[in-house]
């Protein structure tokens, strides 16, 4: 029996130990390592990774541009601007197939899986490998809307894992239903429409809770690849995707054989919805508004404004009509209409012939010189003074401050009446009652008035000289009609954001007593003259229907005007050259009182009747005015000459 070694027993030890410690080197690197290369591959995958907000309400606005969409008083949608999102809809208010079509084309696990159909992908990928190219897609709906809020739309493994591990995360924080609304209302369908009420309004212009089977089936098989399959783009395609939904409708027991078959057999029309350019200068007035009121910092608004698409349609019909038939042969290129209701709200706004041609807006934006279309409140003013409208003057040369006035077509009349001075639009008269009343008062009204652009106090105020915009010269007009009162002017009655969450809605404004009720009458009634017997005849109403206004004609004939109201609607029209260039002797009695009269009158037709509220008109024939005239000026004289004689008296029996 061989001799024990202790010397062999330690050396088979430490080589054990040296065994061992390399193997556990060894684990240690390959921990290492692997763990190293894990905590690389995270940084890789996920060092970007984007995060769900705090609060998931957020993911209703996350990636939104501006949009604005504009709603009548009804309602009724107008126009969009930017991309259109539609109003938030809810599950429990759609059509129960609505929801069902998306789900049986895109996720028919979607109530079984946690965020991730690992069969759908496997599936997907085994096709794809098939085929040498992608032909199938394994996302789920939650996938596809982490996707569309939070990630790049790059197909790279890199943003597929970070896709999976935000749809699990957003599945434990959301409940199926809520994802789903998310996913409906957000999800793109081409033509800028993005969420299931934007499209149906978009491609059958009614709201998806409106939504038939054939319809839904169309906007189901969208987001797949919208733009391709836009229905108003590729119709063919979209009813064969369409065709698609239905039968997955069938095959996932949503739908039954015959409900198929039948919208199979009856495709759905389209109805689309245009956004027609008449609303383009109001939406520019009504978007700027619109941020003032809320803020830039909204994403998506939903308007609700004061514009009567009737009327608005009538008026940029109307005015583009009679530019082309009377433009070339007046040289008159553009023209600009406002249509208030008496509290002021802005019913209709036209800013020039074509918006397409020309965004600037001559209703507000453009400032000319008014010419007889300020009188009215030249004569307001001497009313208010103590001037009697009855009293006579003399149309003849006069000179104030060395501006010698001249009347259109030039002559005199001598002595007249101021009713008849007004009616017939008389320079001189008009400036010698400025002189006699101060410019300064005249200015001071008009400011009053609501005219906010600087009046100088300068004699030739009393002809309109002084530049203004048309939106607040017929504003001030408003006040007579009014009664004396301004009401502001406003385009905006409420906002939202498409999940009707209310951001402002229009407080009752109270207007402002700015004129004396029984003077504005006079005016009124004033008024009423011009239109039956003076400059403005072609402006005159039939029907029973009363109507008061104003013509006005700046110099050399660059720009003509003519205000007027009714018991409904105040109107401002004028027409003119962007370049200030003459047009050929167009005056406001001609053709802005000819667009006036035709969109007053269609605008009134089957209205009832609604009576201004002034006496009425004092008219009398020219021989008679030119009695009226003589007899009056007697009467002054006379009384006169009495005043005189009374004073004479006193002063002499003070003196005894």
């Amino acid at each position: 029996m061989p001799a024990f070694r202790a010397d062999l027993l330690s050396e088979k030890h430490t080589r054990r130990l040296s065994v061992l410690r390399w193997l556990g080197l060894s684990l240690s690197i390959f921990i290492f390592g692997l763990a190293f290369s894990s905590f690389l591959a995270w940084r890789h995958f996920f060092a970007d990774i984007p995060t769900l907000p705090e609060d998931l309400d957020q993911l209703w606005a996350m990636e939104r541009t501006v949009s604005l969409v504009l709603l009548d008083q009804d309602g009724t949608q107008l126009a969009t601007r930017g991309p259109h999102y539609g109003r938030a809809i809810k599950i429990a208010d759609l059509p129960t197939f609505v929801p069902q079509a998306f789900l049986a084309i895109e996720d028919q696990q979607y109530f079984s899986h946690r965020g991730v159909d690992t069969r759908a992908i496997a599936r997907a990928a085994f096709a794809n490998l098939k085929s040498g190219r992608t032909v199938q897609g394994g996302s789920t709906i939650t996938q596809q809307l982490v996707k569309l809020l939070l990630l790049s739309p790059q197909q790279t493994f890199k943003r597929k894992l970070q896709e999976v591990l935000l749809a699990t995360q957003l599945e434990k924080r959301l409940g199926k239903t809520e994802i789903l609304e998310l996913y409906l209302n957000r999800v793109y369908f081409g033509s800028g429409a993005y969420g299931v009420d934007a499209a149906a309004r978009r491609y059958f212009s009614k709201p998806a809770t409106e939504l038939t089977l054939p319809e839904a089936a169309i906007l189901a098989g969208l987001p797949k690849a919208p733009s391709r399959l836009a229905p108003n783009q590729n119709r063919v395609q979209a009813q064969a995707r369409a065709d698609l939904v239905l039968r997955n409708m069938q095959i996932a027991g949503y739908i039954s054989a015959e409900q198929a078959a039948n919208a199979l057999a009856a495709p759905p029309e389209l109805h689309l919805h245009a956004s027609p350019s008449e609303y383009g200068y109001a939406f520019d007035l009504i978007a700027a508004d619109a941020q003032s009121l809320v803020g830039n910092g909204t994403k998506d608004l939903v308007i609700t404004a004061t514009i009567d698409p009737k009327l608005q349609s009538l008026a940029e019909t109307v005015l583009a009509e009679q530019l082309a038939a009377n433009g070339k042969t007046l040289n008159v290129a553009q023209g600009a209409m406002v249509i208030l209701n008496p509290k002021g709200a802005i019913l209709a706004l036209v800013g020039g012939r074509s918006y397409e041609d020309s965004k600037f807006n001559r209703a507000v934006q453009a400032k000319r010189q008014p010419g007889s279309a300020f009188k009215p409140f030249v004569y307001a003013a001497a009313l208010e003074s103590g001037v009697d409208f009855d009293a006579t003057r003399y149309d003849e040369p006069v000179e104030i401050d060395g501006w010698e006035p001249q009347n259109y077509g030039g002559g005199f009349r001598g002595r007249m009446t101021l009713r008849d001075a007004f009616k017939r639009s008389v320079n001189t008269i008009a400036a010698q009652l400025t002189d006699q009343i101060t410019p300064a008062a005249v200015a001071r009204l008009g400011k009053r008035f609501g005219i906010e652009q600087n009046l100088a106090p300068l004699p030739s105020i009393a002809l309109g000289a002084q530049e203004v915009n048309l939106l607040a010269l017929t504003r001030a007009y408003s006040v007579f009609a009014n009664d004396g009162l301004l009401h502001p002017t406003f385009l905006i009655n409420r906002l939202e954001n498409t999940k009707g969450d209310v951001l402002y809605d229009r407080p009752e404004v109270q207007p402002v007593q700015v004129y004396d009720p029984a003077l504005a009458r006079q005016m009124t009634s004033l008024m009423q003259e011009v239109v039956l017997a003076g400059t403005g005849r072609r402006a005159a109403l039939f029907g029973g229907w009363q109507a008061a206004g104003k013509t006005g004609t700046s110099q050399d004939w660059r720009d003509a005007w003519f205000v007027g109201f009714t018991g409904e609607y105040i109107i401002g029209v004028w027409v003119g050259n962007d370049d200030n260039t003459p047009m050929k002797r167009v005056t406001g009695g001609g053709l802005p009182a000819q667009i006036w009269q035709k969109v007053m009158s269609r605008a009134l037709e089957g209205r009832p009747l609604k009576a201004l509220n002034a006496p009425p008109p004092n008219l009398r024939s020219e021989s008679d005015e030119t009695l009226a005239a003589y007899y009056l000026s007697l009467i002054e004289a006379f009384g006169t000459a009495a005043e005189a004689s009374n004073e004479a008296l006193i002063a002499e029996n003070n003196a005894n």
